[in-house]
């Protein structure tokens, strides 16, 4: 078996700027997540963070090199790749004025299931989350726990064996929080591989088995949290984080 057999994402070489060249810069960016991996990528504001999920998505697109997802090109077999990974943003990515059932009947015919299929999600989703009693209520009623747990049933409505999660719980009460994580690490139990990113460092820490920190467009370590740890002779990830990245102000 190739090595690249066993990756869910592999990023060779990647180059990338904003026009105008206002914003971060690529420049011959690697970066590889084997199958089923629980894996984080940190860093300070405006380091790359959200710019790298974005080229991952398809959202944007790379000036050189390459990104594959499962062995498929971003950018190239736009179709195929779509279907293979979830996106739950950090905004919201649903219609405020619709119900959780009618946001998942449009997200899940988006995702290509059919009808009987989409109930079927639906209904496991709206009860894993904690959102059947609210199923035909509007959501932009909703409280923010309530909205960030339909914006990750929208992101799993098509059972994707890669999720990427940028920011899945910014802004919840420790309930939700501790609801979403459990549910993550029941769907890489399942084999889903996650893809995470957030600012909630102790949060990440029990989440994540693999870490990458990144700054200024660079990834600047890659290992387990564990061998990261040790190397630096530090504690925990925000130690590390800021042994790494320095103390100073972000903008």
């Amino acid at each position: 078996m190739a090595v690249t057999d066993n990756l869910a994402v592999n990023i060779e070489n990647l180059g990338f700027h904003y026009p105008g060249n206002d914003g971060i810069t690529f420049s011959n960016l690697n970066l590889k997540v084997r199958k089923g991996e629980r894996f984080g990528l940190f860093g300070p504001n405006g380091a790359g963070k959200t710019t790298l999920l974005s080229l991952m998505t398809g959202l944007l697109s790379a000036s050189v090199g390459n990104i594959h997802l499962l062995g498929l090109d971003v950018g190239k077999q736009n179709k195929a790749v779509n279907k293979l990974f979830g996106f739950v943003p950090q905004d919201f990515s649903f219609y405020q004025e619709l119900s959780p059932v009618e946001n998942l009947e449009f997200f899940g015919a988006w995702s290509g299931l059919n009808s009987q299929q989409i109930k079927k999600r639906t209904d496991e989703l709206l009860h894993i989350l904690g959102l059947e009693a609210v199923r035909n209520k509007q959501v932009d009623k909703f409280s923010g726990g309530m909205k960030r747990r339909v914006n990750l049933a929208i992101g799993v409505i098509h059972n994707p064996a890669i999720l990427i999660l940028d920011e899945p719980t910014v802004g919840v009460d420790v309930q939700t929080r501790h609801a979403i994580i459990n549910y993550l690490m029941e769907l890489n139990k399942n084999g889903t591989t996650l893809i995470y990113t957030s600012h909630q460092l102790s949060e990440a820490e029990g989440l994540c088995e693999q870490v990458a920190l990144i700054d200024d467009g660079k990834i600047i370590v890659q290992d387990s949290l564990t061998n990261l740890l040790k190397e630096h002779h530090q504690e925990n990830l925000e130690d590390l984080f800021l042994n790494l990245t320095g103390k100073e102000y972000r903008n």
